[in-house]
């Protein structure tokens, strides 16, 4: 498995989107973490499977949350750059290319 490296805006994604699960309904935060956690871990068995969306930038879209990792594959490591809902606007996450 490669290394995944997640950038800080990347982390504050996904504190955020946890905190909000959390308050909508104890342990769905908890819920989406794991969700998280197992993406990262099929990205790192595969980072070249998921659709190049913009480019050296790939998505993975989550299987039960309307959220995708952004994320770049370059010398053995996964940078994932973003963490973002489905329906926000995509130069949100373009800008931190």
């Amino acid at each position: 498995m490669r290394r995944v490296i997640v950038r800080p805006a990347a982390r504050a994604d996904i504190l955020a989107a946890y905190r909000w699960y959390e308050k909508e309904r104890n342990g769905l935060g908890a819920a989406f973490l794991e969700a998280i956690r197992s993406a990262m871990d099929t990205v790192g068995e595969n980072p070249e499977v998921y659709a190049v969306v913009r480019g050296d930038i790939r998505r993975l879209n989550l299987h039960r949350f309307p959220y995708a990792l952004f994320y770049r594959f370059r010398a053995g490591l996964i940078i994932v750059i973003a963490c973002m809902h489905g329906s926000r606007d995509p130069k949100r996450w373009e800008s931190r290319i």
